[in-house]
């Protein structure tokens, strides 16, 4: 029995043996394995830094292309804008709204004389007729007056 334990112990020593070995080999192929996605992991992660950095790149040659085309549009409409108010048409037409604006002030201050002048005249007829009522009142008083007493006297 000793030689069948002997032989038991040698195979079991030599399982034991394979078994660090197999385990070495699959821990270094994971190590390879795991190096290797390391790897391309990085080389994935720098063409992507290269490819945000080209695209930021081209978004900002973009936004400058356009900030540059925004501002000579702009100095393009503000040019014929003041092309367009110097030009002789606009010119006439301030002077015919001038002349409009200073006809339109003529006619409110003759409406406003007019409108002084029928406002005193009416003042006048006003107290004109305030007297006629005050003098139509006291002929109607005395009127009701002799009537009252010729009533009651008899």
């Amino acid at each position: 029995m000793s030689e069948e334990k002997k032989n038991l112990e040698e195979k079991a020593h030599d399982a034991a043996e394979n078994a660090k070995k197999i385990t070495s080999n699959v821990a270094n192929e994971a190590k390879e394995a795991f190096d290797n996605v390391a790897d391309k992991a990085g080389d994935y992660a720098k063409a992507a830094e290269e490819k945000v950095s080209e695209f930021a790149g081209e978004a900002g040659e973009k936004i400058a292309d356009f900030a540059d085309d925004a501002k000579e549009a702009f100095t393009e409409a503000k040019e014929k804008v003041n092309e367009m108010l110097s030009s002789e048409e606009v010119q006439k037409a301030k002077a015919k709204a001038n002349e409009f604006a200073h006809d339109a002030k003529e006619a409110l201050d003759d409406v406003g004389e007019k409108a002084a002048e029928i406002a005193g005249e009416a003042g006048e007829k006003l107290a004109d007729f305030a007297e006629d009522a005050a003098e139509e009142l006291k002929e109607a008083k005395g009127k009701a007056k002799n009537f009252f007493q010729r009533l009651f006297r008899k």
